[in-house]
């Protein structure tokens, strides 16, 4: 079966996608937002997230609730 031909695309160079408005707005949210701040995780030197109280990545956090977990059932096991 052969393909049926289809219609040359319209020509993109000229449509205007994004309006210069919206586009401008984009351009000064990021020239705003500054430089972010960056925490190490005390455990692994690893990037953390700056608003934790604990300075823990995401990989130590998740082992730190995993030990407690583990820590507990242990308790309750031995009573």
């Amino acid at each position: 079966m052969k393909r049926k031909p289809q219609s040359p695309p319209a020509d993109l160079g000229t449509a205007e996608i994004v309006s210069p408005t919206i586009l401008e707005n984009a351009k000064r949210s990021l020239l705003n937002e500054g430089p972010k701040t960056t925490v190490k995780c005390v455990v692994c030197s690893a990037e953390a997230t700056p608003t934790a109280g604990e300075q823990l990545c995401w990989v130590c956090r998740r082992l730190k609730i995993s030990a407690w977990r583990d820590a507990d059932n242990q308790l309750s096991s031995q009573e």
